[in-house]
Protein backbone atom coordinates (compact mmCIF):
# COMPACT_ATOMS: atom_id res chain seq x y z
CA UNK A 1 0.00 0.00 0.00
CA UNK A 2 1.39 3.39 -0.89
CA UNK A 3 1.63 6.06 1.75
CA UNK A 4 -0.66 8.35 -0.24
CA UNK A 5 -3.47 5.79 -0.38
CA UNK A 6 -5.48 6.57 2.73
CA UNK A 7 -9.06 5.71 1.82
CA UNK A 8 -10.27 2.25 0.98
CA UNK A 9 -11.25 3.52 -2.46
CA UNK A 10 -7.80 4.95 -3.19
CA UNK A 11 -6.17 1.75 -1.99
CA UNK A 12 -8.35 -0.54 -4.08
CA UNK A 13 -8.48 1.78 -7.11
CA UNK A 14 -5.20 3.74 -6.96
CA UNK A 15 -5.47 5.13 -10.50
CA UNK A 16 -9.04 6.22 -10.79
CA UNK A 17 -10.32 7.95 -13.87
CA UNK A 18 -13.29 10.22 -14.39
CA UNK A 19 -15.23 7.13 -15.47
CA UNK A 20 -14.37 5.10 -12.36
CA UNK A 21 -15.17 8.08 -10.12
CA UNK A 22 -18.50 8.56 -11.92
CA UNK A 23 -19.34 4.88 -11.44
CA UNK A 24 -18.44 5.13 -7.75
CA UNK A 25 -20.51 8.29 -7.28
CA UNK A 26 -23.57 6.84 -9.02
CA UNK A 27 -23.17 3.57 -7.08
CA UNK A 28 -22.93 5.54 -3.84
CA UNK A 29 -26.06 7.56 -4.65
CA UNK A 30 -27.96 4.36 -5.47
CA UNK A 31 -26.71 2.74 -2.25
CA UNK A 32 -27.77 5.73 -0.16
CA UNK A 33 -31.17 5.78 -1.89
CA UNK A 34 -31.66 2.07 -1.15
CA UNK A 35 -30.66 2.51 2.50
CA UNK A 36 -33.02 5.49 2.81
CA UNK A 37 -35.91 3.20 1.89
CA UNK A 38 -35.24 1.18 5.03
CA UNK A 39 -37.37 3.62 6.96
CA UNK A 40 -39.32 3.06 10.15
CA UNK A 41 -41.66 5.80 11.36
CA UNK A 42 -41.14 7.07 14.90
CA UNK A 43 -44.44 7.89 16.64
CA UNK A 44 -44.58 11.59 17.50
CA UNK A 45 -41.55 12.46 15.40
CA UNK A 46 -41.24 13.80 11.86
CA UNK A 47 -37.90 11.96 11.57
CA UNK A 48 -37.93 8.25 10.61
CA UNK A 49 -35.24 5.73 11.48
CA UNK A 50 -33.41 4.98 8.22
CA UNK A 51 -30.38 3.15 6.93
CA UNK A 52 -28.90 6.37 5.51
CA UNK A 53 -26.64 6.99 8.48
CA UNK A 54 -25.01 3.56 8.04
CA UNK A 55 -24.42 4.48 4.40
CA UNK A 56 -22.80 7.75 5.44
CA UNK A 57 -20.46 6.02 7.89
CA UNK A 58 -19.27 3.60 5.24
CA UNK A 59 -19.29 6.09 2.35
CA UNK A 60 -17.31 8.79 4.16
CA UNK A 61 -14.59 6.45 5.31
CA UNK A 62 -14.39 4.23 2.24
CA UNK A 63 -14.56 6.99 -0.38
CA UNK A 64 -12.62 9.71 1.45
CA UNK A 65 -13.77 13.29 1.87
CA UNK A 66 -13.76 14.54 -1.70
CA UNK A 67 -15.50 11.63 -3.39
CA UNK A 68 -17.73 11.06 -0.36
CA UNK A 69 -18.97 14.65 -0.24
CA UNK A 70 -19.40 14.68 -4.02
CA UNK A 71 -21.52 11.53 -3.76
CA UNK A 72 -23.67 12.77 -0.90
CA UNK A 73 -24.11 16.21 -2.52
CA UNK A 74 -25.29 14.53 -5.73
CA UNK A 75 -27.66 12.37 -3.66
CA UNK A 76 -29.19 15.54 -2.20
CA UNK A 77 -29.36 17.23 -5.62
CA UNK A 78 -31.10 14.32 -7.35
CA UNK A 79 -33.57 14.20 -4.46
CA UNK A 80 -34.27 17.91 -4.80
CA UNK A 81 -34.67 17.44 -8.56
CA UNK A 82 -37.45 14.91 -7.99
CA UNK A 83 -35.85 11.47 -7.82
CA UNK A 84 -37.47 9.46 -4.99
CA UNK A 85 -34.21 8.88 -3.11
CA UNK A 86 -35.07 10.16 0.36
CA UNK A 87 -36.81 8.14 3.06
CA UNK A 88 -40.16 6.66 2.03
CA UNK A 89 -39.44 7.51 -1.62
CA UNK A 90 -39.45 11.19 -0.70
CA UNK A 91 -38.11 13.93 -2.92
CA UNK A 92 -38.16 17.67 -3.38
CA UNK A 93 -36.77 20.77 -1.75
CA UNK A 94 -39.19 20.42 1.17
CA UNK A 95 -37.12 17.46 2.44
CA UNK A 96 -34.10 19.76 2.70
CA UNK A 97 -35.82 22.77 4.22
CA UNK A 98 -38.27 20.73 6.34
CA UNK A 99 -37.79 19.10 9.74
CA UNK A 100 -35.43 16.39 8.45
CA UNK A 101 -33.20 18.79 6.49
CA UNK A 102 -30.71 19.18 9.31
CA UNK A 103 -30.06 15.46 9.34
CA UNK A 104 -29.32 15.53 5.61
CA UNK A 105 -26.98 18.53 6.04
CA UNK A 106 -25.41 16.78 9.02
CA UNK A 107 -24.84 13.64 6.95
CA UNK A 108 -23.15 15.70 4.24
CA UNK A 109 -20.81 17.24 6.81
CA UNK A 110 -20.31 13.88 8.54
CA UNK A 111 -19.22 12.41 5.20
CA UNK A 112 -16.50 15.06 5.00
CA UNK A 113 -15.45 14.58 8.64
CA UNK A 114 -15.26 10.80 8.27
CA UNK A 115 -13.22 11.14 5.09
CA UNK A 116 -10.79 13.40 6.91
CA UNK A 117 -10.53 10.93 9.78
CA UNK A 118 -9.83 8.16 7.24
CA UNK A 119 -6.81 10.17 6.06
CA UNK A 120 -5.30 9.31 9.43
CA UNK A 121 -6.19 5.64 8.89
CA UNK A 122 -8.61 5.68 11.82
CA UNK A 123 -10.97 3.35 9.95
CA UNK A 124 -8.36 0.60 9.76
CA UNK A 125 -8.28 -0.52 13.40
CA UNK A 126 -11.18 -1.50 15.64
CA UNK A 127 -10.04 0.74 18.50
CA UNK A 128 -10.02 3.84 16.30
CA UNK A 129 -12.79 2.99 13.85
CA UNK A 130 -15.54 2.86 16.48
CA UNK A 131 -14.78 6.36 17.87
CA UNK A 132 -14.53 7.68 14.30
CA UNK A 133 -17.99 6.33 13.54
CA UNK A 134 -19.28 7.87 16.76
CA UNK A 135 -17.88 11.26 15.69
CA UNK A 136 -19.67 10.93 12.33
CA UNK A 137 -22.93 10.05 14.05
CA UNK A 138 -22.63 12.91 16.55
CA UNK A 139 -22.01 15.29 13.64
CA UNK A 140 -25.17 14.12 11.87
CA UNK A 141 -27.34 14.36 14.97
CA UNK A 142 -25.95 17.71 16.09
CA UNK A 143 -27.07 19.36 12.87
CA UNK A 144 -30.29 17.34 12.82
CA UNK A 145 -31.32 18.26 16.36
CA UNK A 146 -30.53 21.95 16.07
CA UNK A 147 -32.41 22.14 12.76
CA UNK A 148 -35.37 20.14 14.11
CA UNK A 149 -35.68 22.38 17.16
CA UNK A 150 -35.45 25.56 15.10
CA UNK A 151 -37.89 24.29 12.48
CA UNK A 152 -40.54 23.07 14.92
CA UNK A 153 -40.06 25.67 17.64
CA UNK A 154 -40.58 22.90 20.17
CA UNK A 155 -38.67 22.64 23.45
CA UNK A 156 -35.26 21.00 23.61
CA UNK A 157 -36.81 18.22 25.69
CA UNK A 158 -39.27 17.45 22.90
CA UNK A 159 -36.49 17.72 20.30
CA UNK A 160 -34.31 15.17 22.07
CA UNK A 161 -37.29 12.86 22.64
CA UNK A 162 -38.37 13.07 18.99
CA UNK A 163 -35.01 13.46 17.26
CA UNK A 164 -32.45 11.50 19.28
CA UNK A 165 -33.74 9.12 21.95
CA UNK A 166 -35.59 6.73 19.58
CA UNK A 167 -32.47 6.47 17.41
CA UNK A 168 -29.83 5.62 20.02
CA UNK A 169 -30.04 1.82 19.81
CA UNK A 170 -30.12 1.78 16.01
CA UNK A 171 -27.23 4.21 15.74
CA UNK A 172 -25.16 2.13 18.18
CA UNK A 173 -25.83 -0.87 15.96
CA UNK A 174 -24.81 1.05 12.82
CA UNK A 175 -21.64 2.29 14.52
CA UNK A 176 -20.83 -1.30 15.46
CA UNK A 177 -21.47 -2.55 11.92
CA UNK A 178 -19.37 0.13 10.22
CA UNK A 179 -16.73 0.22 12.97
CA UNK A 180 -16.10 -3.51 12.74
CA UNK A 181 -16.64 -4.22 9.04
CA UNK A 182 -14.23 -1.57 7.76
CA UNK A 183 -11.26 -2.75 9.87
CA UNK A 184 -12.06 -6.33 8.81
CA UNK A 185 -12.03 -5.29 5.14
CA UNK A 186 -8.78 -3.36 5.69
CA UNK A 187 -7.20 -6.44 7.27
CA UNK A 188 -7.97 -8.48 4.12
CA UNK A 189 -6.81 -5.69 1.80
CA UNK A 190 -3.56 -5.15 3.71
CA UNK A 191 -2.80 -8.90 3.66
CA UNK A 192 -3.29 -9.02 -0.09
CA UNK A 193 -1.09 -5.95 -0.60
CA UNK A 194 1.79 -7.17 1.57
Amino acid sequence: MSLSATSLRSTLIPRSTALTNAVLVVSGVLGLAALAQIALPVPGSPVPVTGQTLGVLILGTAYGSTLGVTTFALYILVGIAGAPVFANSGHGLDRIVGPTGGYLVGMLIATFVLGQLARFRLDQKFLTALPSMLIGTVTTFTFGLVWLQQYTGESWSWTFNAGLTPFIFGEMLKIAIAGTSLPAIWRVVNRKNS
